[in-house]
């Protein structure tokens, strides 16, 4: 039944992952958890421009009474939050860290999310880099790769059946945070 042990089936999209790749960096019970289990998101590279997928993710986590918080030095706020130039300068724990830059700076920032113990590493849709992934993994931390945080919110959330999206999911049962 598709990826992890949960009623969900596989929806591969078009990534660039091997299939033992979405097993280990897109497996349905780690999204779960990381969804379930977190409250605080560091968004790098948010932007303020509202027509950029970051930007839309980081409304609807917010709007989703999730506390996120905004990692671009170029800005002072964004979405009403204050901004942070880097990792280290978020001065409360983080959850997550949702990686919105180019492949080739991941391996710093998840570096950066190493120091500061966050629990997961999300690289968003169409980000993928292996040695970043790798670097997480042994160190602890969750890792989702090349999928969109708000996508799987809503996938698991129930908020795409109201879309008329395929979520692949058969359940009759809306699932609750913060179990």
């Amino acid at each position: 039944m598709g990826l992890g042990t949960s009623l969900s089936c596989d929806i591969s999209m078009n990534t660039r992952l091997s299939a033992d790749e979405r097993n280990k960096f897109q497996n349905s019970d780690i999204i779960r958890k990381i969804l379930n289990g977190s409250r605080t998101i560091a968004i790098v590279g948010l932007s303020d421009k509202k027509e950029r997928a970051s930007n839309f993710v980081g409304s609807y986590l917010k709007s989703e009474r999730y506390t996120i918080i905004p990692v671009n030095p170029l800005k002072q706020e964004i979405l009403g939050e204050k901004c942070y130039s880097d990792l280290a300068s978020i001065p409360a724990p983080v959850d997550v860290v949702d990686i919105f830059r180019r492949p080739e700076e991941c391996v710093n920032i998840v570096k950066e999310a190493i120091a500061i113990k966050a629990k997961a590493v999300w690289m968003q849709l169409g980000i993928v880099n292996r040695e970043a992934a790798e670097l997480a993994l042994q160190n602890g931390l969750l890792v989702v790769m090349d999928r969109c945080l708000k996508m799987e919110h809503g996938r698991y959330n129930g908020n795409l059946h109201w879309a008329g999206m395929n979520t692949e999911i058969i359940t009759a049962k809306k699932v609750s945070r913060f179990i």
